[in-house]
């Protein structure tokens, strides 16, 4: 199956208003967890439903989770939550396959302008802040496109935004080439951030006390 957007860069006028798309990759099996991770308790909630409400409350205009189509319950929740499920027929071997999945439905629903940008984060961060989100937004500028990310203690994190014209760079990207390659060869505004919120994310149990712990307070 060819999952490279038709993208429709020359579709509008280079001062129309850009939106802002959330891409969240989600179609792990929770290895080093032992079970669903974003299923599991956070903020009278679930994990999943905790992070898209804080993707929801920010400035972007739709949000899509891409999953394993062994995941049905977590598929409920997200749909719940008013998150766009994509669930590829083929699981996903690795997130750029997820993030073309993605890119392919915005492009299907939301016919993409010169001026857009997508936002990409891993579904497992619960410190991902709608302060965070709308704080990458802001600094984006249509007329001068680049990839923003922010910056904590020395390291980059997440959400990455890139302009929508990246969207065919990760349809051109090779079977050994990841998304990294295309923040690594940039140009790439970095901002820093107060708190290490662009850092954390829930890969064991260890990781999940310890963070929902201070959640809990």
């Amino acid at each position: 199956m060819d999952e490279r957007p038709a993208l429709p860069l020359d579709s509008a006028p280079s001062h129309s208003a850009p939106r802002f798309f959330a891409v969240i990759p989600a179609a792990g099996r929770s290895a080093r967890m032992g079970q669903p991770k974003l299923l599991l308790p956070w903020a009278g909630g679930t994990l999943i439903e905790h992070v898209i409400g804080q993707w929801l409350a920010s400035s972007v205009c739709r949000v899509i989770v891409v999953l394993h189509h062994d995941d049905v319950d977590l598929a409920e929740t997200c749909r719940r939550a008013r998150a766009t499920v994509v669930v590829p027929a083929i699981p996903p071997p690795d997130m750029k396959s997820s993030v073309s999945h993605a890119l392919n439905s915005i492009v299907a629903e939301n016919t993409p302008m010169p001026t857009d940008a997508w936002l990409l984060a891993p579904a497992d961060m619960p410190r991902l802040s709608t302060r965070l989100i709308d704080f990458i937004i802001a600094a984006y500028d249509p007329d001068s496109p680049q990839i923003i990310v922010p910056k904590y203690s020395g390291r980059r994190g997440h959400p990455v935004l890139f302009p929508w014209a990246m969207a065919g760079e990760v349809a051109r990207l090779g079977p050994t080439e990841g998304l990294n390659l295309l923040v690594n060869r940039g140009p790439v505004r970095e901002l820093e951030w107060p708190d290490d919120g662009p850092l954390v994310d829930i890969d064991t149990p260890t990781d999940y006390r310890r963070w929902r712990g201070d959640q809990l307070g």
